[in-house]
């Protein structure tokens, strides 16, 4: 009897860990199809994301290239509440809010000194196999940006 309820157990466990880290199909890499993606030029280019999780809150470090071509890398740490949360490597800005609308959907915004530079949407196919960052907003010189960049799941 007892090495049954430890069977099942250890069964209940693996389902509920397996539904916990399939209900956030943002989790893993994601690197940039730049075939598929309308980039703004002159713009800094995120070529990698990784989503992770620190006990309850996400990581997501960004490496790619800054506005000049050389490279960046940065990290942002908070929960997906909408509040805003610091960034650290990004010379751009300082703080970054996102905030989960549903399992397939963010919006986000990009800050520095308070003021938003940047806000836009992510969102993960059905099928959780590409991610798509709509991105708006105004660069140093004042001119409006707008970008679309795709990535894959790796």
């Amino acid at each position: 009897m007892k090495a049954r309820a430890i069977a099942v157990t250890l069964a209940l466990c693996l389902v509920g860990a397996t539904l916990c880290l399939a209900a956030d199909g943002f989790l893993g890499t994601w690197k940039l199809n730049e075939a598929k993606s309308k980039l703004a030029p002159g713009t800094a280019k995120n070529s990698t994301v990784v989503y992770s999780t620190m006990g309850d809150q996400m990581m997501v470090t960004i490496d790619g290239t800054d506005a000049a071509g050389k490279p960046a890398h940065n990290e942002w740490m908070g929960k997906f509440d909408g509040k805003d949360y610091p960034v650290t490597g990004d010379s751009t800005s300082d703080a970054r809010s996102v905030k989960k609308v549903d399992d397939h959907n963010l919006t986000f915004a990009v800050k520095k000194g308070g003021k938003v530079l940047f806000t836009g949407t992510i969102v993960l196919s059905a099928d959780g196999k590409t991610r798509t960052v709509t991105t708006e907003g105004t660069d140093a010189a004042g001119k409006k940006i707008t970008a679309t960049a795709v990535y894959d799941k790796q």
